[in-house]
This record gives structure tokens, sequence and C-alpha cells, in this order.
């Protein structure tokens, strides 16, 4: 079955987004996102949208271009502290944000993705996260629960998809896409290289065709680096 379309716009309007939608985007930081699909949400003009994302991109770029447009009406995120349009909206009040832990934040889309409601974690227990939770003592040991998360529509970005929705991830930028595309009820995939069915092998699938609705080669990406570290090399004049 060729799930593949041209565009990222013609993607979005067969999955009919609308306001108030919640969406899964993936990438860590700005490695792994789908670079074309959400400049596509920034045009459709949808708003009072919930993201479920690891962060909130940089203030030009990323999940950034839906803040500055203000687009989102909440976001559900790991770690924000590189974008000063995403303080500002927290700030005034005019963004909701729900914090999460790293790991509970990966686990509760994969429990949401394999159909599982909630599980316990001890992260988070005597701090803020706790509050207003369901704890339970296992072992001597207190755990908190967490809910499973699941959405709409989730976007991701893979290395290499074909036109049956089967996608390679490469290296670190498989983070969060690979869970995020089982859970939501509509899954669009963006690919840096789309193949005809049987070019991939089938041992080097990380996330099966079954979980995507469609699939589409992005263009022009920027992949950008949030923030650039380096050290002199050993030996260098300094």
């Amino acid at each position: 079955m060729d799930k593949s379309l041209k565009t990222a716009r013609e993607a979005l309007e067969k999955a009919e987004i609308k306001d108030g939608m919640t969406i899964m985007v993936g990438g860590f930081g700005l490695c792994g996102i789908p670079e074309n699909l959400i400049a596509a949400l920034r045009d459709s003009g949808v708003k009072n949208l919930t993201v479920i994302s690891n962060n909130a991109g940089v203030d030009d770029f990323g999940l950034g271009l839906l803040l500055q447009t203000r687009q989102i009406k909440k976001m559900v995120s790991t770690y924000v502290g590189e974008n000063a349009t995403f303080e500002k909206q927290f700030l005034d009040g005019s963004l909701e944000l729900e914090f999460v832990p790293q790991g509970t934040f990966a686990e509760r889309i994969r429990a949401g993705g394999a159909g599982i409601p909630a599980f316990y974690t001890p992260a988070g227990v005597g701090t803020v996260i706790a509050e207003g939770k369901e704890t339970r003592v296992f072992n001597d040991k207190e755990y908190i629960m967490e809910k499973g998360l699941r959405a709409d529509l989730a976007l991701v970005k893979a290395y290499r998809g074909d036109k049956a929705g089967n996608l390679q991830y490469r290296k670190t930028a498989r983070n969060f896409n690979p869970m995020m595309a089982t859970a939501a009820d509509f899954t669009i995939a963006e690919v840096e290289h789309l193949v005809e069915i049987g070019q991939i092998d089938p041992d080097c699938v990380h996330t099966p065709g079954i979980y995507v609705n469609l699939i589409l080669q992005g263009e022009k990406y920027e992949k950008r680096i949030e923030q650039r570290t380096n050290r002199p090399k050993s030996g260098a004049r300094t």
C-alpha cells in the first residue's frame, strides 16, 4: 500500500487537523525534528494545540515557530530552557506547561502506544511532580502512578522510509520518534530519503509501517545545533 504524498501540507490536510488537537512531535532539542511538518502546521493556522514534545525548540526554529504565532495552548515537555518566547508566554500565563521527568516522559508515551493506561515509577516522589497523584508502596518503596500519553496526531522524522511507511532512524535522531509513532490515532512521517517498498532490509526497520498512516520526503533540512560545544584538539595552538 502506497502511503506516500508529495507535501507536508497535503499530509496535514488528509489528517484533518483542526483547532484544539493534541499532537506529539518527535525530536530531542533540534535533533530529529520533523522540520517540514512543523512549518506546514504553522502555515495551516490551527490553534489551541496541546503539544507533547521533549522541548519547544528555539525562538525561530522547530516548535518555536508555533509559539511565535501563539498556536500552542499547552506544552507537555521535559526541558524548555533555551526558548525566550516560551519563557515569556509561560510567565504571562498565556501558555500552560506540564513538566515531566524525562524518563517518565518516555515511558508515558511508550505506555500509551502499548495500550497501558498507567504505571508506577519512583521518579518525582516527594516533589511537586507527585502533587495530586496516587502513590503506592511496593517493597517498602514509594511510587507515583503516572498515566500513559496518547495524541490525536503524531509527527515524526526518520532518516529513511519506504512508501508503505516502514521507517529507519539514524543515530541520536531516533530519540522519541519511534514511541510517538505508536501512541497517536494518526501518524505522519517525514523522511530524508523515500524509497520503494522492499528497499529497506526488514531487519533495519525500526518503526513498522502499520503505525504510519502517511509518509513524505522532506526538503531543505537545516538540522540546526541548539548548543554547539567543542574543545581544542590535542596539541592545537591556543
